[in-house]
Parts: structure tokens; C-alpha cells; sequence
């Protein structure tokens, strides 16, 4: 079996945690464009991430807790246009470098980048909220430094369902067992193993702490630093401190096994 040839990353709350003060914030200030007094408070955005897309979100909201809502225009065309305010007011704001990436995010992918492990992305978020995060990162156009980027409505069922990784393998070119999937969310582990990739490493985040993870070869606070060690919620940091290469691909070949054919 090929050595590590991937990684696949989730992008909101793994490359960066950027719901509660990114994300919730933008979709408040939508709400307050169009003269809508709904709160997402920090609880409430919480229980509403259980449903993966912005779109998906505002929709389960009417469907829970505004019931007796009238849109002033067709339901479809309401929340599309209430959630194209919200990537306005989103990509603002990553613009102001206020919600850097998580500590590690950028050294590893410093390192796969130097040892020429390929970068790919599978996200519910749009390719728009990814190209702003990117943009406001420390390293000059880190953006390409990704081969694959799949994003937001490219396919029709989003997390838990495995559409959006089986996408990102297709165009990488490459069976699940060349890759490792980073992730911070149960409902992502969930697609990620629908998908065949079975080596995921969860990189917990503020919304995600207490989610089951089952399926998940390795859990880990962070992804760390050498100064700022991760720690293994489950499985095995290989020895090491924090999350690198060797970590990757000792996960990999634990997951997969290394003889050929497997």
C-alpha cells in the first residue's frame, strides 16, 4: 500500500474555530439587515449546528422555533438571499484577520506542503467562507496550496452524508486508504467513514467537546505545537507531542495496514 498521499481537511472548526464569533455573528447581522429580530445566542447556534449548511440551518430554525413565520417572498428564494447577506458579512470579517487558524493548522500544512503530501478541503461551508479564512491566514496564497477544494452545495446531500468526501477523493484521484481526514465534528467522522476514510483524526473544537466520535482511530485536543502539546482524547499519538506527518502516518497504517492489497 502507497504511503500518505493526502489530507483531507474540514474547515470550520478544524482549520479554524470560526462558528461561534465568525459564522453566528454573520448570520445575526443578516437577520438585522432585513429587520428580523432573531438571536442565535451561543447556545442556540450550538444546538442548530446538529444541521450541516447555512441554507439547511435557517430552514430547521423556521421549522423549530418560528413556525407561524411568513418570508416576505417564495421559502427558497427568502433563504437564499438571507444567507448570501450572511456570506457578505462573513467574508467582512475574515478580513480582518480576527479569527486566525488553529494552533498547528498552519505548521502542518507547512510540512505536508515541504513533503509533498497533496491538500485537499470537504466542507458544508461555501467556497466563498473558504477562500476568505485562507486569505486572512499568515502565509501568502495559502489558498492554492490546495489541490481540491470541494465546498458547499457542489453535491446534493451534505454532512453526514458521504457525498461531499466520495467528491473530494474523485478528484483527487486517489482510494480512501492513501488519505487521512481531519475533522472536528461527529457529524463529519460520520461522512468521512461513509466514505471509506477510515483513518480520521478529530481535532475537537469549542462547539464539538462531548460529541461521540465513534469510528474515530484518533482524537485529539488540538493539534498542537512543540510548545503547546496535544492531547489524546482517544487512541495514540505515536510517541509524539503533537499532530505531524509521523502521527498522519502511523494513523494511516494503523487504520489501513500496510501490506498491499489491503
Amino acid at each position: 500500500m502507497a504511503d500518505l498521499e493526502a489530507i483531507i481537511f474540514d474547515v470550520d472548526g478544524t482549520l479554524a474555530d470560526t462558528e461561534r464569533d465568525g459564522h453566528r455573528r454573520a448570520f445575526n447581522a443578516a437577520f438585522a439587515d432585513v429587520g428580523l429580530d432573531w438571536d442565535w445566542t451561543v447556545e442556540r447556534y450550538g444546538r442548530l449546528l446538529g444541521v450541516t449548511g447555512g441554507k439547511e440551518r435557517i430552514r430547521a430554525y423556521l421549522r423549530a422555533e418560528r413556525p407561524e413565520f411568513e418570508p416576505p417572498q417564495p421559502l427558497d428564494a427568502f433563504v437564499k438571499e438571507l444567507h448570501r447577506r450572511k456570506t457578505e458579512h462573513y467574508v467582512a470579517m475574515m478580513r480582518t484577520g480576527n479569527i486566525p487558524l488553529r494552533a498547528g493548522v498552519l505548521r502542518l500544512l507547512r510540512e505536508a506542503r515541504a513533503a509533498g503530501v497533496r491538500l485537499a478541503i470537504a466542507t458544508t461551508t461555501t467556497p466563498e467562507n473558504v477562500s476568505a479564512l485562507l486569505a486572512s491566514a499568515p502565509e501568502p496564497g495559502l489558498l492554492g496550496w490546495f489541490e481540491v477544494i470541494a465546498a458547499g452545495d457542489v453535491v446534493a446531500r451534505k454532512k453526514p452524508a458521504p457525498d461531499i468526501f466520495e467528491l473530494a477523493l474523485r478528484d483527487l484521484g486517489l482510494p480512501p486508504s492513501a488519505c487521512v481526514v481531519i475533522e472536528d465534528s461527529d457529524n463529519g467522522v460520520r461522512s468521512a467513514l461513509a466514505a471509506g476514510l477510515k483513518a480520521v483524526l478529530v481535532t475537537v473544537s469549542s462547539y464539538t467537546v462531548g460529541q461521540d466520535f465513534t469510528g474515530a482511530p484518533l482524537v485529539v485536543d488540538r493539534l498542537g505545537e512543540p510548545d503547546a502539546p496535544a492531547t489524546a482524547v482517544a487512541g495514540d499519538l505515536a510517541g509524539a507531542s503533537y499532530v505531524d506527518l509521523h502521527v498522519l502516518r502511523a494513523l494511516r497504517e494503523r487504520t489501513f495496514g500496510t501490506a498491499a492489497g489491503d
